[in-house]
């Protein structure tokens, strides 16, 4: 139980970190771009940990599954309340610009921000485990150099089961973005828990290419352009057929309706009716 209260710790010192700075840039409106860094920092930080916990915290501290999973659910769960307006997911902002809410420039800026933010959640989470504050930490700073790989099926099969994964997530995200954030928020980290564990055999589903970069891209087995094709091609190919599914086109390239007919209903005073009859 110390072990879980150290990593406990550890969440608590990222969140505040990420709140911090979300409270900053909001009194700075020009800086908005900028909220993706800690938004990104913070979901890489604390999965990283959780990724710990998963893989030696069962034989380090005898936290089973079911530990793990409550943590990552919670995780995302704080993750979308204290960075609600931002997403932390290249995928996401992305999909914002194919829906013409963003323009390219400020697209761009949030991407460049999200790697960094999870570039230095890696720096970071190196340097935490170095600390060896606890038998986890110890084990994992000793196999931190031969860390095993969420990509454990072919390149056809990582990129197929990503993409379905981000083809459901992605509709489930599109009919839930008009809801309140009270029923949003638990919905959706409730779903990534899910697609996380269903496709622990797979590729873990992050279903986020800057959350992928700071999670396995690091690992042995796979070069960079090998997970850049699973774990960034494969999510957004997913993200745009989900758009073009729920919304019938994209409006960043296509203003014509593909998929649904709009036909215009006329409705007939009744006056009208009447009289012609």
């Amino acid at each position: 139980m110390s072990g879980l209260n150290v990593s406990l710790g550890y969440f608590l010192a990222v969140v505040v970190f990420g709140a911090a700075f979300r409270i900053l840039f909001r009194k700075w409106p020009r800086l908005s771009v900028a909220a993706e860094f800690p938004a990104s920092f913070v979901l890489v930080a604390c999965w990283l940990e959780v990724q710990t916990i998963k893989e030696v915290g069962e034989w380090a501290g005898g936290l089973g599954p079911d530990v793990t999973l409550t943590i990552l659910f919670l995780v995302l769960l704080t993750h979308g309340v204290i960075c609600a307006g931002v997403t932390g997911n290249p995928s996401l902002t992305l999909m914002n610009f194919l829906l013409l809410e963003t323009h390219t420039l400020p697209t761009l800026l949030a991407l460049a921000a999200q790697f960094l933010g999870a570039h230095l959640a890696l720096l970071g989470a190196g340097y935490y485990w170095a600390l060896e504050l606890n038998d986890m930490h110890m084990i994992k700073n000793l196999m931190s150099r031969e860390c095993s790989t969420a990509l454990r099926v072919s390149l056809v099969q990582g990129v197929f089961s990503e993409c379905v994964c981000a083809f459901i997530f992605y509709l489930i995200y599109l009919s839930l973005k008009r809801r309140s954030a009270l029923i949003r928020v638990p919905l959706v980290a409730a779903v990534l828990t899910y697609f996380s564990h269903s496709a622990s055999n797979y590729t873990m589903a992050f279903l986020n290419p800057s959350l992928a970069y700071g999670l396995t891209f690091y690992c042995p087995g796979f070069t960079f352009m090998e997970y850049s094709v699973v774990y960034w091609l494969g999510p957004i190919f997913g993200m745009t057929l989900a758009l073009l599914l729920y919304m019938g086109h994209i409006p960043r390239i296509f203003t014509k309706n593909l998929l649904y007919s709009q036909k215009t209903r006329f409705r007939v005073p009744k006056g009208e009716g009447d009289k012609k009859k």
